[in-house]
């Protein structure tokens, strides 16, 4: 498993964790309130039934008394632990209660005549861990919530401990199975998001590898115009990235690095052949033009998306330290770091590399160069990074070839790019 799909499965596993040990409490609470609301209206219902059966809803005429007496009699000791049965008024005309019920009475908190409109219950935990029911239900002669209201009952009800322990049962099982479901759905969830992932990533490297191959056709054509072999290109593109990875530099700011210091000279490509290729010293007037270069070089890479981190090297490769150098004459930090870093590469590769109108020069002569023009044309602090692994780069670059230099930074590609 890459480590995508790792970072993705813990991601994906934790995600439902966190979503079952939040919905499952909540499932409980839901189910248990739903078992309860069930329990609730049973007995409502079934305490209605028998109240029209004994006439007590009418609660009028002569046996309204000896009905209510009867009703409260059969609801006691069945769903209700105390029945009380109230008229119109709210003047008590029958109440009922089993031996449990008696001990309930001294708990229990009574209340002043009922008034109430609408049938409701209270939930009460009592001290001793028992739970009890306490329903309250007007009584009408009508079904609608107008109808004229002939009396009250109000019902207690010890729940028993096996109906308690089902209840709390179904409400474990449905949190249970929401949890469940949870970690079932983050499992059926991976393999698309996987699958996703890998879509894009192909895709994405297939737009890096189009990105990648334009570049080096531009960097190609400029060498080409500049009767070079473009190993140049290659070389100081791979020793820039190898200053920048002692310097810090990841992800975009390295990325932006690599593709400046490969299209540096993209400008040249405005240049005319006359003054680009002319053998001899450029004059006053031809090195302005060839200034122009740089200008030319930032019209190219901006606005072309992947190719605008490109501008810090192309606009500042010809910058120097003390700010003798151009188009902007900029000084020490004012210089962008990426260009800073460049112009160590650029001119050390220039001087260790052969060229049809000289012979590479040796190791300890282009450090000495270096050296000289530290604090002056290039960056100390990049000297200082530079300095200790110059030997070994020179070594690898040694008379290598463009196919050899080319490998070298496809390998710093892959690795920066994430190819």
């Amino acid at each position: 498993m890459n480590p995508f799909n790792k970072r993705t499965a813990w991601r994906i596993g934790a995600v439902s964790l966190l979503l079952a040990f939040l919905a499952s409490p909540l499932a409980w609470f839901v189910a248990r309130e739903k078992a309860e609301e069930s329990t609730v209206s049973l007995a409502i219902e079934e305490s209605q039934r028998l109240l029209g059966h004994f006439g007590a809803i009418a609660l009028s005429g002569p046996d309204a008394a000896a009905h209510a007496n009867d009703a409260a009699k059969t609801l006691t000791g069945g769903l209700f632990d105390i029945a009380e049965i109230y008229d119109g008024q709210g003047q008590k005309m029958a109440e009922e209660m089993t031996a449990e019920g008696l001990h309930l009475e001294g708990i229990l908190i009574h209340h002043a005549r009922p008034t109430y409109r609408a049938t409701s219950y209270e939930s009460l935990k009592l001290p001793d861990g028992r739970w009890v029911l306490r329903v309250f239900v007007p009584l009408r002669i009508g079904d609608t919530p107008q109808s004229e209201i002939t009396g009250y009952f109000e019902g207690v009800r010890v729940v028993p401990e096996w109906q308690r322990q089902q209840m709390l049962d179904s409400a474990l099982s449905a949190a249970l199975m929401v949890g469940f479901a949870s970690l079932l759905c983050g499992a059926a969830i991976y393999p698309v998001v996987v699958r996703l992932s890998a879509d894009n990533e192909r895709k994405a490297r297939e737009v890096l590898d189009s990105h990648i191959s334009m570049m080096e056709a531009l960097g190609r054509a400029i060498a080409k115009r500049d009767s070079d072999t473009g190993v140049h290109n290659y070389r100081v593109a791979w020793i820039a990235a190898r200053i920048a990875e002692k310097l810090g530099f990841r992800g975009t700011s390295m990325q932006s690095l690599i593709i400046g210091s490969f299209l540096h000279d993209v400008g040249k490509i405005g240049i005319p052949d006359a003054i680009l290729l002319k053998p001899g010293k450029l004059d006053d007037d031809e090195f302005a033009i060839m200034k122009t270069h740089v200008s030319q070089g930032e019209e190219i890479v901006t606005g072309i998306g992947w190719l605008d981190g490109a501008n810090d090297v192309v606009s500042g490769h010809h910058e120097k330290w003390n700010g003798a150098g151009y188009p902007r004459r900029l000084k020490a930090d004012e210089i962008p770091l990426a260009a800073r870093i460049f112009a160590v590469a650029d001119v050390f590769d220039a001087l260790c590399s052969k060229r049809p109108y000289k012979e590479p020069m040796g190791f300890d002569a282009a450090m000495a160069i270096l050296e000289k023009d530290t604090g002056s044309h290039f960056d100390p602090s990049v000297m200082a990074v530079f300095r200790p692994m110059a030997r070994d780069i020179f070594d690898q670059l040694a008379g290598c070839s463009e196919e050899f230099a080319s490998q070298l930074l496809e390998d710093q590609v892959r690795h920066h790019f994430g190819i």
